[in-house]
């Protein structure tokens, strides 16, 4: 047991090997595997022991370990983030500790899904992504205990984020994986210790000490060297002892990856002595020569077939009992490969045992359904006679007496809320309204109206002639008094439409009348000013006028004298004035047209120029309505002025 520990710890021990080995030399094999066992003890590291197994395999050197755990008794039904694996990661385990119905998830730093991902579970399996790869492992829900793991060697490429799909309450997970340390440096080795060599003086002063220089040992395997010509033996009768060679050989073999259906194991070697096979430090042998752990196929004989059963699908009913289905697939385990994974293929269900088969059906019920139920009694009908309408109120209310949306409940089963009701037939009757107040004309002969009407069942206006009887007068004379030196505005007939289609307008005349009982004489307008005079124009038009050309007014010349040019925009509009190509080509308004042929004259004012050579571009963007343009463009913007003294202020379509 120390010997294994001492070849844990050798590489924190800086003394020279060869100096220990050239003391050695004169030492039976006995003595020299009880000094290592005493240096062993002696630079064991503080606080371990030989026998300390417990804690576990040592972290890679240069990394750190990151360990967490995520427990929570109650969740939301859905995704829950648990932990960020940073890029650079290696080692990678997520596992679940207590088994439930809940599932892991993986899914990239940018958002796209690995594992479980847009609510569909993956089958277990190997899967690439982030630069290495994932294996996805979900246990039998029968057969296993254990939960869901998801494990990678990494590095990773891309920050990983894992999630909890929660099903479950209690769930509990653990995650682990190793990041490399910031400016690692390999730690400088101690000093050899001043206590080996007086231990090993005192060892047995009577044997020889034979030299052994490092380079000597070679391979691990020590042999025997002639004494140094400037040594001289202490006793020339006793001969040393040859120096003894090591190998490897087969110590056993790893146990079986699986206990059936054909799994993986490695064999296991160990450094010998040659001719004792005492077991020594594997230091002793040569690492170059080792032979490399083999794997090798055990437990070839196939798994026994077992029930593969599916999740339970949705309840059929979303309240009340109902139904739900689960597929139960017979399967055997033929491999099962080094990551973990199984390959099953479907057989017969016979090889399962159908009595023991799972079941695919059950019973569900995931709450008690709403029920229907009527808070009122009838109303009285609503009418008098005749046939008209009652109600009652209905209401939806679950197992605790709440009201609840209609949609809980059975629609099909809703008892009614409105039924017809009949009193009998009502008697056929003539209804008029009042008459109105004011008389039609404020002076002279006039009228007053009313509404008549014929009910049979106080609603339905039925059509006039179902009344029996003489239909009651609508109209009725009355007299305002005489009309005697009074002023009144009289209109003539409206005139005929100033379009021929599209929007026109038609006026008509009035005038304003005296009128003294009955004699009527036409004076002048502003005698009835104080009176609202009636409208003398509106518009009017007569029919649509389809497409046609609209241009704009003619911008400014060019040029104001010596030939210039001048331009309008032509376009095809229809009677929404929405852009059309159904114009006639042959009546194209002209969009161009030569200006200002007179020859120029000298400016006669001097004080009056224009500053910038473009100012016909002040003049055709019509600026020279500013008093800034006007003063830079004097001269340019004065010509436009007495050329077309109304153009600058204008800028409208016209038909």
């Amino acid at each position: 047991m120390c010997v294994y520990v001492c070849v844990r710890v050798s590489s924190s021990l800086s003394f020279s090997m060869a100096g220990l080995w050239q003391q050695l030399g004169s030492l039976r094999q006995g003595r020299a595997l009880a000094l290592l066992h005493l240096v062993c003890l002696l630079y064991l590291p503080s606080g371990a022991l030989p026998w300390d197994n417990k804690a576990g395999s040592p972290p890679l050197e240069g990394f750190q370990v990151v360990r967490g755990n995520f427990s929570r008794m109650f969740l939301r039904v859905g995704y829950h983030k648990i932990a960020e694996i940073p890029a650079g990661a290696r080692n990678i385990t997520v596992r679940e500790t207590v088994k439930s119905r809940s599932y892991l998830a993986l899914q990239t730093k940018s958002g796209v899904s690995i594992i479980n991902g847009n609510w569909v579970i993956d089958r277990p399996g190997i899967f690439s992504a982030v630069g290495t790869q994932l294996t996805y492992l979900r246990p039998n829900e029968i057969r296993s205990r254990s939960g869901e793991s998801i494990t990678a060697p990494g590095p990773l490429t891309e920050d990983l984020h894992v999630y909890l799909i929660y099903q479950q309450p209690g769930p509990s997970v653990h995650y682990e994986y190793s990041m490399p340390l910031q400016n690692t440096h390999p730690t400088p080795e101690p000093d050899t210790p001043s206590d080996i060599l007086p231990l090993v003086r005192t060892a047995d002063p009577s044997k020889t000490v034979e030299e052994v220089h490092q380079g000597d040992v070679a391979n691990n395997v020590i042999t025997e060297k002639k004494p140094h010509p400037n040594k001289v033996q202490s006793d020339p009768s006793v001969t040393a002892d040859p120096w003894p060679s090591y190998t490897w050989t087969k110590s056993g073999r790893t146990e079986c990856s699986t206990t059936c259906g054909t799994g993986r194991r490695l064999v296991l070697w160990e450094c010998v002595e040659k001719e004792s096979q005492t077991t020594v430090p594997a230091d002793f042998c040569d690492p170059a020569v080792k032979p490399t752990n083999q794997e090798e196929d055990c437990n070839i004989q196939p798994c026994p077939a077992y029930w593969d059963v599916g999740e339970w699908s949705e309840c059929s009913r979303r309240c009340g009992p109902g139904t739900q289905h689960r597929q139960v697939i017979c399967r055997q385990v033929t491999h099962v490969h080094a990551t973990g994974t199984e390959t099953a293929v479907t057989v017969a269900p016979e090889l399962c045992g159908l009595p023991d088969r799972p079941e695919t059906k059950s019973s569900c019920q995931l709450k008690i359904c709403s029920q229907w139920e009527i808070r009122s009694e009838w109303s009285p009908c609503s009418v008098p006679c005749g046939v008209g309408q009652r109600s009652r109120e209905v209401v939806c209310v679950n197992n605790l007496g709440d009201v609840e949306e209609d949609e809980e409940c059975n629609m099909n089963l809703r008892p009614e809320t409105l039924q017809n009701c009949d009193l009998g037939a009502c008697a056929r009757s003539w209804f008029t309204s009042l008459w109105s107040q004011q008389c039609s004309a404020e002076c002279g002969r006039g009228n007053r109206t009313r509404s008549t009407v014929c009910l049979m069942d106080h609603v339905t206006d039925l059509p006039l002639a179902s009344c029996e009887g003489e239909r009651p007068p609508e109209v009725t004379l009355c007299d305002s008094g005489p009309c005697q030196n009074r002023l009144e505005w009289y209109a003539g007939p409206w005139g005929q439409c100033s379009a021929e289609c599209g929007n026109g307008t038609q006026t008509r005349s009035v005038a304003c009348i005296f009128n003294n009982n009955g004699h009527m004489e036409v004076v002048d307008n502003s005698k009835c000013s104080s009176l609202s005079q009636p409208i003398t124009a509106q518009v009017c038009r007569l029919k649509p006028c389809g497409v046609q050309w609209y241009v704009t007014e003619w911008s400014v010349c060019s040029r104001s004298c010596s030939g210039g040019y001048r331009v309008r925009e032509v376009r095809c509009l229809a009677d929404n004035i929405a852009p059309s190509n159904r114009c006639d080509p042959s009546l194209t308004p002209e969009n161009r047209e030569e200006c200002n042929k007179q020859p120029c004259l000298a400016e006669i004012n001097p004080s009056c120029s224009d500053q910038y050579h473009n100012c016909m571009v002040v003049v055709q963007a019509r600026l020279c309505i500013y008093p800034y343009y006007r003063s830079v463009c004097c001269a340019s913007c004065s010509r436009a002025q007495k050329t077309y003294p109304n153009s600058l202020e204008k800028n409208y379509i016209h038909r």
